[in-house]
């Protein structure tokens, strides 16, 4: 197969979706592997580094015009989308559910869309939203933290106090990978930290695993209000993998919140979690409603390129090896997570909560195959 890397275009995105040594890997099961000059090096990689593993270099419409699976990291941009070919694999993240215009374009594409965050283990885990998930959670705090100073916008205050000064307190919303990397990072700094989560078993794991500045309470309406006028900082970590973030805090409930005070919506890719969430860009990454600041950018990931580079394609290419070497139908037949991952093939959507969040057609996996 010939395995084309397309350099990121999204803005501020510098993460790259196969290294030097997965070019070596791919070249070692037979596969050539096109990449896109200047793919890497924001992620700290050069052209030299790709040439010397067997990689070819391209422009990236040479990468679309002759290449069987493309890979990105982000979802194509609407420049791409008409570059994209039937029988021709795209693997990357999509996130369509909070994308209708993405998702027509790729059911008009005709193309085969396996994205990486619905790849799911059978015990349910998603191991290629896993990694980023991690850096996620864990810049999440150092943004929160930095745009709580006053010449950001926040109300002065220090994350984790100093003696004789009460640190910030933080709420997280949602206990998963997201949340617990957050919630680490905070406690790490000194913060009073509050979990949330909807699964009994979840909080019994997280209260054992958490030092004493974090406490574990159940998820609901009741305690988030409760909770909102002491939060100096709201982590928005909720997951429905592939469907749309249930939203969480509505505007009515920023008036709970104290000027200044900041939330991070690390859910905002899947449409986000609060009601005055709107995607930003490490750019612009910022906006206030109501005095209450909001950081919702859709790639946080990318600001630390290299570290996100090394723990996503740690991950991705096993699986972009076995849909080399066995094609997508094959790679599905014999791999039930990679099933999971088909999102649109061949016009049809083929992933329930994608169909549900526009209204459109369902058609099962199975049935493409």
């Amino acid at each position: 197969m010939k395995v084309g890397i397309l350099k990121e275009i999204k803005i501020k995105e510098n993460r790259v979706s196969m290294t030097p040594a997965g070019v070596q890997a791919m070249r070692a099961c037979g596969h050539q592997v096109l990449v896109e000059r200047g793919a890497g090096v924001g992620a700290g990689f050069s052209d030299d580094d790709y040439t010397a593993t067997g990689a070819e270099l391209g422009s990236s419409d040479e990468i679309f015009a002759l290449c069987d699976m493309v890979m990105h990291v982000k979802e194509p941009q609407p420049s791409e989308y008409g570059k994209l070919r039937k029988d021709q694999i795209l693997f990357t993240y999509l996130h369509l559910a909070a994308d209708e215009a993405q998702t027509k374009a790729l059911i008009q594409a005709g193309n085969v869309n396996i994205a990486y965050e619905t790849i799911q283990k059978e015990d349910g885990s998603l191991p290629l939203l896993t990694p980023m998930s991690e850096v996620a959670g864990r810049m999440a705090i150092q943004q929160a933290a930095k745009s709580l100073e006053s010449p950001m916008g926040g109300m002065g205050k220090l994350m984790g106090g100093v003696p004789g000064v009460e640190p910030a307190t933080v709420l997280v919303i949602g206990g998963g990978v997201v949340g617990i990397n957050a919630a680490k990072m905070a406690c790490g700094l000194g913060a009073k930290v509050y979990m949330l989560d909807m699964n009994l078993d979840r909080l019994r794991y997280l209260s054992d695993v958490m030092p004493a500045n974090c406490v574990t309470l159940m998820s609901g309406s009741y305690n988030i209000r409760r909770l909102l006028p002491a939060a100096d900082v709201v982590i928005g970590a909720v997951l429905i993998p592939g469907a749309k973030a249930p939203h969480l805090l509505t505007r009515e409930d920023l008036k709970l919140m104290r000027k200044g005070s900041i939330l991070v919506d690390v859910a905002i890719d899947q449409g986000g979690c609060f009601e005055t969430s709107r995607p930003t860009t490490h750019t612009d990454p910022v906006y206030e409603v109501d005095g209450v600041q909001h950081y919702c950018v859709a790639n946080i990931p990318g600001a630390v390129a290299i570290t996100s580079t090394l723990a996503l394609t740690n991950a991705t290419l096993p699986y972009a090896l076995k849909i080399a070497n066995l094609g997508w139908k094959g790679a599905c037949l014999k791999n039930n997570d990679i099933l999971k991952g088909l999102n649109v093939v061949e016009g049809k959507i083929t992933y329930s909560a994608v169909a549900e969040a526009f209204g459109l057609p369902y058609t099962p996996a199975s049935q493409v195959l």
